[in-house]
C-alpha cells in the first residue's frame, strides 16, 4: 500500500519531513494538512494529522478555530462558485 502512495507522489520525501526547516513553522504545516485533509474527507489523514499537530502544540482553541475558518471556507466557496462571483479587480495578479 505505501508503495502505491509513493508512486502517487513524486515529492512525498521531498515535502514528508513538515518538520524540516522552512518558510512555515511545523505546527502550520500540520494545521495545513489537516484543513486540507478535511476538505477532501480523508478521516486517515485527518486522524493522523491532528495527532501530529497536537503533538506540535496545537491547543484546543487552535483546533476549534481551525475547524471554524475550514468550514467557513468550504461554505463560501460553495456560494461564492455557486453564483459566479467576479474576482475584485485589487486582488487580480
Amino acid at each position: 500500500m505505501l508503495a502505491t502512495i509513493r508512486r502517487c507522489s513524486p515529492h512525498l520525501e521531498q515535502v514528508k519531513d513538515r518538520d524540516a526547516p522552512g518558510a512555515l513553522d511545523a505546527l502550520t504545516k500540520e494545521l495545513i494538512y489537516v484543513a486540507v485533509s478535511m476538505t477532501n474527507d480523508c478521516e486517515y489523514c485527518v486522524t493522523t494529522h491532528t495527532g501530529a499537530a497536537r503533538a506540535k502544540g496545537m491547543t484546543d482553541a487552535q483546533f476549534g478555530e481551525l475547524l471554524a475558518v475550514v468550514g467557513l471556507a468550504n461554505q463560501m466557496n460553495k456560494v461564492v462558485a455557486g453564483i459566479r462571483v467576479e474576482v475584485d479587480e485589487r486582488y487580480r495578479g
